[in-house]
């Protein structure tokens, strides 16, 4: 691979105008994780006529990469103009507008999701003496969110509630990573070390973990879309090989593809 990229490389110096040679190059680097190379030879395509759109795809992928959305999705609206029915070029323009929009953060949005998801368990699903049921029912907490916010102080001082009670309450808000009288951020950040610390979850949970739940960058995710996988167990079904065969997939994604498998304790086929 290195000797052909030498001599594809050494053919663009020697005459840029050599489209084919230019685009080999600029399909080499990305191959080996070399995306500022490719950029450059692709964007010395973009002024030859007619462009290639195998050009503005790969180009708008790589201009995605880097947080360029704008750019990206002029890449891909001038193909969409071109071909209307081209369907991977419209879904990849929907993508590039939708980043531009997104201001929000999106590591937080995960936690917070996944605070809400605690919060909104019923206490009913918790194995409690029928005094503390009860005491709960009247106070109308229904949930562990319900829960969290109140203080030691404010159960205690409601009739029937006692010690006994208030430390079986303690136990449940323990074994999620929680505690009474939560601030909001706090219990955000409770509940990621509390996962961390209590690892991943059953191994059908991991297999389980859809595709968008993964920390992926855009071209890894939508290169695993393509092959048809929803869940982290559908990529352990594929080989680097195969991963590699396909657009726009180098040895950096697959690289960025195994460490996030290895978080969660997988690996591909055959590895």
């Amino acid at each position: 691979m290195d000797c052909v990229f030498c001599k594809i490389v050494a053919g663009y110096e020697i005459d840029p105008s050599q489209v084919a040679n230019t685009f080999r190059a600029a399909h080499l680097s990305e191959r080996c994780g070399l995306d500022e190379e490719a950029m450059r030879y692709y964007e010395t395509l973009l002024a030859q006529r007619p462009i290639d759109e195998r050009v503005l795809i790969n180009l708008g992928v790589l201009y995605e990469d880097i947080g360029r959305d704008q750019d990206a999705a002029t890449c891909y609206d001038i193909v969409v103009q071109n071909r209307p029915t081209d369907r991977r070029a419209r879904l990849y323009l929907e993508d590039a507008k939708a980043g531009m929009e997104m201001y929000y953060d999106e590591d937080l949005e995960r936690k917070e999701d996944r605070l809400n998801q605690i919060l909104r368990i019923p206490i009913t699903d918790f194995e409690l003496s029928v005094r503390a049921r009860n005491c709960l029912n009247k106070m109308q907490i229904q949930t562990l969110g319900d829960l969290v916010c109140r203080t030691e102080q404010e159960l205690l001082s409601y009739k029937n509630f006692g010690e006994t009670s208030l430390t079986e309450i303690k136990e449940i808000l323990h074994s999620k990573g929680l505690r009474l009288g939560m601030p909001r951020e706090e219990a955000v950040a409770s509940i990621e070390a509390h996962a961390r610390r209590s690892g991943t979850g059953d191994q059908a949970d991991v297999m389980n973990r859809p595709i968008m739940d993964l920390q992926l960058s855009i071209r890894a995710r939508r290169t695993v879309e393509a092959l048809g996988c929803l869940t982290a167990g559908d990529v352990t079904k594929h080989s680097a090989e195969e991963l590699l065969g396909m657009p726009n997939f180098g040895q950096t994604s697959l690289q960025e593809l195994r460490s996030v498998l290895a978080e969660l304790g997988l690996k591909l086929k055959g590895e």
